[in-house]
C-alpha cells in the first residue's frame, strides 16, 4: 500500500506543479498559481503520516516505509528547485520569458553546482534520515525496524559515495575539453 501511496504522492506532486503553472501563465491568475504550488509540500504530510499510521498498526517496517522517508527528504531538499527547473521553462514557453540557461559543465562554476548538489542531498539526507530516525525510535522494537536501520546506513553510504564525486570536482574541475 505504501508504494502506491508513494507513486500517487509524485504524481500528485507533478499534477499540482504543472496545474499551479499552467493557471500562472496560461490563465494569468498568479494567486491561483501559487496556491496550488503551496499544497506540493500537503502530499508530504499526507505520505508520512500514513507511513507512520501503518508501522504504529504493528507491521514490520519494509523496503517502501523507509522510500518513503527518502522521497520526503527529497522532495524537500530538491523540490524547490525542481518547481524552479519547471517554472522557468513554462515562463519561456507561455510567457515570454527568457530560454532556460544552459547548465555549465566545466570549471569552477561546474564545480560549485556538483557542491551545491551535495548540499541538497546532504539535507535531504538530514530530513530523510531524521524521519527514519523518529520512525525507529517510535516503533521501538529492533526487529521490526530492521529494513528502516538498513535504509539508513545505505543512503549513509550513498551520501559519502556522492560527497567525494561531488567534491572532487573542487580538486579536480573538469575543463572545457573535458565537458565537451
Amino acid at each position: 500500500m505504501i508504494g502506491w501511496l508513494i507513486i500517487a504522492c509524485e504524481i500528485g506532486f507533478w499534477l499540482f506543479v504543472f496545474g499551479g503553472l499552467s493557471v500562472r501563465y496560461l490563465l494569468g491568475k498568479k494567486k491561483t498559481g501559487a496556491i496550488l504550488l503551496f499544497f506540493t509540500p500537503v502530499i508530504d504530510l499526507l505520505l508520512i503520516a500514513v507511513t507512520i499510521a501503518d508501522l504504529y498498526s504493528g507491521k514490520n517496517a519494509e523496503f517502501t516505509h523507509s522510500l518513503a522517508a527518502i522521497y520526503i527528504g527529497c522532495t524537500i531538499a530538491f523540490g524547490h528547485k525542481m518547481i524552479q527547473w519547471a517554472d522557468v521553462r513554462f515562463a519561456s514557453r507561455f510567457a515570454g520569458g527568457p530560454a532556460p540557461a544552459k547548465p555549465v559543465k566545466a570549471g569552477r562554476e561546474h564545480a560549485q553546482k556538483e557542491r551545491n548538489g551535495w548540499y541538497r542531498h546532504f539535507l535531504a539526507w538530514l530530513i530523510g534520515g531524521g524521519l527514519l530516525a523518529g520512525m525507529i525510535l517510535l516503533i521501538g522494537e529492533g526487529a521490526r525496524t530492521e529494513e528502516l536501520s538498513r535504509a539508513l546506513l545505505y543512503w549513509s553510504l550513498m551520501l559519502a559515495a556522492d560527497f567525494l564525486y561531488s567534491f572532487s570536482y573542487t580538486i579536480w574541475p573538469r575543463s572545457e575539453k573535458e565537458a565537451a
